[in-house]
């Protein structure tokens, strides 16, 4: 799987509205498809993400140094407001980090790619890695949201030590929602050591106030797990971490991710009393999430090696909670970045991965509602014409967005089986300028459809190579 850049072969010119983008021919053989590495990073820089519109613009080094980095989730909701009179073109080239994990039938790993770009990537780099989809390349830094402006992309809290003389320096996005696969992973190791059932109840008593993770309650661990990987819950999210205080497992899961070969996940920094206090030490990037998607997958055999040479298999969690765990990421509500099927039928945003959403969402009149929001759309022509089911989590805060899941064709349809993560600083804080009027009582797009347009053009280019 490493491996250096390569020049493109076999390519064909796609339009997709915004720009010319390279993707494989429909009728291209698979011995005449590009390279995944080369196809991701010209894809991500032929969408162009620095056309978006940043609808709160700092203008001053004051504003800039006044952006909230605690309780990064604690307003809760979806922005409502049309773009804002203020919108300006982004300042930068926009942080983004990408990984598509390609996967046979059976779930092993076959090719991988990872891709970032930065202020000082414009173009996008290829990361290579290890036949183990290891990196010592990168300098994993935490998001600053202040000093994304102020030092133009460079991180200076190192996630990974030792890494001082890696050649390249890569301030990492806030992962966002996306965090709850940390959190669902660490309780499910909990349930398989016999510590807790899925269906035993867990009283939530916060000791500390916290907006972020609101008042005490009282759910089974099964029932706080789907609302937290389905809806997006918070609350049901801090109740799990402090389940994870309360059995003493943070440090150990932290501990286990290390041990696994995934140095940049840390669920670290959050408070006991409550769960709450998601900071920028939260960290995650695409190429360890979706190494973490892989077991949850669980393709036979080894997975890769871990760092003291053992074989990482799917065993890393049981097969109940490896299916709870995938059955949940399918129950998704949120398909609206790289997936956007929720808004079935509109010419914004973009269509993206042709997803089948749950039948749980979906109202008699084939709308869409998730956690009290509309969606407006009748999704039932999306569903009849979808080629895969997206078992995946995605976040949204002002300045990240982030989508991670495991892409599965349909029965029937064209053979695609993948993983792909995305992470970037463009949440609903930024948008397209070609972004029309909110429907009334309906929900907003919240990231920029150039994610779609991303997921749509890989999802083509998986679905062709396996002709």
């Amino acid at each position: 799987m490493h491996r250096n850049n390569r020049l493109l072969t076999g390519l064909t010119v796609l339009t997709v509205g915004i720009g010319v983008l390279f993707a494989p021919s429909s009728a291209s053989a698979a011995s005449h498809t590009p390279p995944l590495d080369e196809f991701l990073r010209r894809t991500l820089d032929g969408l162009d993400f620095e056309e978006v519109l940043d609808l709160a613009p700092p203008t001053t080094a004051q504003a800039r140094a006044s952006v909230v980095t605690t309780d990064k989730e604690a307003a809760p909701g979806v922005r409502r407001a049309a773009v804002a009179p203020a919108a300006a073109p982004i300042s930068q080239q926009p942080q983004i980090d990408a990984t598509v994990l390609e996967l046979d039938s059976a779930g092993r790993i076959v090719d991988s790619a990872t891709v970032l770009m930065s202020p000082q990537y414009p173009a996008g780099v290829i990361v290579d890695v290890d036949r183990n989809l290891h990196t010592d390349d990168v300098r994993w830094r935490e998001w600053d949201d202040a000093g994304w402006y102020a030092n133009q992309g460079q991180g200076t809290v190192d996630i990974v030590p030792g890494r001082e003389d890696a050649p390249l320096d890569f301030m990492s996005p806030y992962p966002a929602s996306v965090l709850k696969l940390m959190v669902a992973f660490g309780v499910l190791r909990l349930v398989d050591r016999g510590v807790a059932g899925l269906d035993d109840t867990y009283v939530y008593e916060p000791t500390l106030p916290s907006t972020l993770c609101g008042p005490a309650s009282s759910n089974t661990l099964r029932g706080y797990l789907d609302a937290s990987l389905t809806e997006s819950s918070n609350e049901a999210s801090c109740a799990l971490i402090k389940f994870l205080w309360d059995n003493n497992a943070v440090d150990a899961l932290n501990q286990t991710f290390r041990d696994l070969g995934l140095e940049t996940l840390r669920l670290q920094n959050t408070r006991p009393e409550n769960g709450g206090r998601w900071t920028n030490a939260l960290t995650m990037s695409s190429l360890d999430t979706a190494k973490l998607l892989a077991i949850v997958n669980g393709g036979p055999g080894t997975l890769w090696n871990a760092p003291d040479g053992h074989p990482v298999t799917r065993n890393e969690l049981s097969r109940g909670s490896r299916e709870f765990f995938l059955s949940t990421l399918r129950q998704q509500g949120w398909n609206w970045m790289l997936s956007t099927t929720n808004y079935c039928g509109r010419e914004y945003p973009a269509a993206g991965i042709p997803q089948k959403i749950a039948p749980r969402w979906i109202a008699a009149d084939g709308t869409v509602t998730v956690a009290g929001n509309a969606f407006g759309e009748d999704v039932r022509p999306c569903n009849r014409a979808a080629e895969v089911t997206f078992a995946h989590k995605p976040g949204w805060v002002p300045n990240s967005g982030a989508d991670s899941g495991i892409v599965s064709s349909l029965p029937g349809k064209r053979k695609r089986h993948y993983i792909i993560s995305v992470f970037s600083n463009l949440g609903d804080q930024y948008t397209d300028p070609n972004r029309p009027p909110t429907p009334e009582g309906t929900v907003p797009v919240q990231y920029t459809e150039k994610f779609a347009q991303l997921g749509a053009l890989i999802d083509s280019y998986e679905a062709a190579k396996r002709r």
